[in-house]
């Protein structure tokens, strides 16, 4: 007899509380508490109430005096509003990165380089312990909760010596990095004992969503605090003037699509075929329809296809700070024709844009620039579709392997290591090389997914969009300052685990650590193994820079930043 089929519900958010410990109280605290008290219930539906999103998207927080809240630099998924207390804004100078619970990466000298190859330890992972002894000018202290704060001991004579700003009961911050996934812009302190209510970004989104009034608070704030200095970082913008920059930003239209956690569906995703995926991918912008504005990708990635038959071919991707629907509007703007979009815009995982209305890029933008530099007139295609871009141009990777680095979400990297399985012959020199750079531990496993005869290895990618950054509770994994690069902090990180398991690359490793005899290193209140996070680091302290890539005899592998699609392409067709 054959038993009936398992019948399951699918888990939805509210499942599992962000906190399962809002009280009723604290829920009407927070609700009684601005801007939340100005909000009309009214027009959130059934399903997704006010007080419900407050219940299961929020969480209270308590800090105590000079405890860090937020780490400029520190990638973000939640927005905060002050309840009770005061807490500060560095505004200049910022924090020195020691204050912040993060190491700078000097270069080793010539000598301390060489010795490498005969002074590294015989045992694994093993640390000097006595740079985990505490800073005298920063600390660490579990909460009630256990969790792990980064604090200033002297909060008053640090905090004297910056330009601040005070945010008190009703004003909110974070909002911009909850909604984007970008990096925090400030630094902000407890300036006393401070309580906040914290905001997940599905709850921020819902209520910005179900509340007019909000959203443009919200809206209002990223056009004051961050939207000129988002549009200054862009070439097509950063010559023109303040008020061509305040006419634009006042007009700049802000958008969201796709799934903000990709991270955690990107593989499933990626078994799928073609069509299907394209299906999961909310269009942005479609081909042959008219260009109604200028979309810059404020964070996150999108595809860019256009039609080959009865399907799609990729022909690139954008990413932060990019631009799509410029050839087209400039023509229109200079040929006094009408052309419509030739590609389509695809949003992968979460994508955020601006879109910047038609109007205000021919009355601001187009004129302000020089007439040699605007893009060639479109070219209408006819004809074959799939001849519109050879794959032999200058700078074109392989339909094929495109697929391949979009799928995997490998545009994510910007130090991707790129093995050509037909050029490698297995002589481990690199996976030795990055041993001896690092006291005798790799820190790449040579396996991954591949292509053809291209594989792309496990090995920290140093992602554009890193989402193993967010939630280290003492800033421990952080950009190097200088490159950019995604390091650890050995001497800040607890071992909690987030940064391994929130890596959806599987490029982050925990590992027991051992003293210079070999003994393991225990905690004290624990009495547990001390755990560590490692991963690659780029060799960013070797003047040589990637050993891995240096010790390959035989030109098979390389480190590349994905989104130079000339350089790699370069490389895929050396001969």
């Amino acid at each position: 007899m054959v038993s009936a089929p398992v019948v399951l519900r699918r888990p939805r958010r509210w499942d599992t509380p962000w906190s399962a410990e809002m009280t009723d109280a604290e829920i009407d605290g927070v609700l009684a508490a601005r801007p939340l008290n100005a909000i009309s219930t009214s027009k959130f539906p059934p399903t997704t109430p006010l007080r419900d999103i407050i219940r299961n998207d929020s969480r209270m927080q308590r800090f105590r005096r000079g405890d860090i809240v937020v780490r400029h630099g520190d990638y973000g998924n939640s927005a905060f509003v002050v309840i009770e207390g005061t807490v500060r804004v560095i505004v200049e100078p910022p924090l020195d990165d020691e204050l912040l619970g993060r190491r700078g990466s000097p270069k080793k000298g010539v000598f301390a380089a060489l010795s490498q190859l005969w002074a590294n330890p015989r045992h694994p992972e093993v640390r000097d312990v006595r740079r985990y002894q505490p800073d005298r000018a920063v600390g660490l202290r579990l909460t009630e909760r256990d969790e792990t704060r980064v604090f200033l001991h002297d909060v008053a004579e640090i905090l004297e010596r910056h330009q601040t700003v005070a945010l008190g009961p009703g004003e909110m911050f974070g909002e911009i990095a909850a909604l984007a996934r970008t990096q925090r812009t400030a630094t902000i302190v407890a300036e006393t004992d401070v309580q906040l209510v914290e905001i997940r970004w599905q709850g921020f989104r819902d209520i910005r969503r179900w509340s007019e009034p909000f959203r443009q608070r919200v809206d209002n704030l990223y056009r004051e605090r961050s939207l000129k200095v988002h549009l200054r970082e862009t070439m097509l913008f950063r010559h023109l003037g303040e008020a061509a920059l305040d006419a634009i930003a006042a007009r700049t239209l802000f958008e969201s699509y796709g799934d903000f956690e990709w991270s955690a569906t990107y593989k499933k995703l990626a078994e799928m075929s073609a069509q299907e995926r394209l299906s999961e991918e909310p269009i942005i912008a479609e081909e042959d329809h008219y260009p109604d504005g200028l979309i810059l990708v404020r964070s996150g990635f999108a595809r860019v296809s256009e039609r080959v038959d009865h399907g799609e071919k990729t022909v690139g991707f954008l990413t932060k700070n990019d631009v799509f629907g410029l050839d087209e509007l400039s023509h229109n703007w200079r040929e006094r024709t009408q052309v419509s979009l030739q590609r389509s815009l695809r949003a992968l995982g979460h994508t955020d844009i601006l879109r910047i209305p038609t109007r205000i890029v021919e009355e601001y933008v187009l004129p302000s620039i020089p007439v040699e530099r605007l893009p060639r007139p479109v070219v209408v295609r006819t004809g074959a579709r799939s001849a519109w871009q050879a794959e032999t141009e200058p700078g074109a990777i392989n339909t094929g392997f495109m697929e391949f680095l979009v799928e995997n979400r490998f545009i994510n990297g910007t130090a991707t290591m790129v093995i050509d399985n037909d050029r490698c012959v297995r002589c481990d020199d690199c996976v030795r090389a990055c041993a001896e750079s690092h006291g005798n531990n790799p820190r790449f496993i040579r396996h991954g997914p591949s292509h053809g005869r291209y594989m792309v290895t496990n090995a920290c990618m140093h992602c554009a969009d890193p989402v193993c950054m967010i939630g280290c509770p003492t800033g421990a994994i952080h950009r190097d300052v200088d490159g950019g690069l995604v390091v650890i902090n050995d001497d800040t990180c607890v071992g909690c685990g987030t940064c391994a398991m929130s890596c959806p690359y599987d490029n982050i490793r925990m590992v027991e650590v051992r003293d210079k005899d070999g003994g393991f290193i225990f905690n004290e209140a624990t009495n547990a193994p001390v755990i560590k996070a490692t991963k690659c680091d780029f060799c960013v302290d070797q003047l040589g820079g990637p050993a891995c890539q240096r010790a390959c005899p035989h030109d098979a592998l390389i480190r590349v930043d994905v989104r130079d699609q000339e350089r790699l392409a370069a490389w895929l067709t050396r001969r």
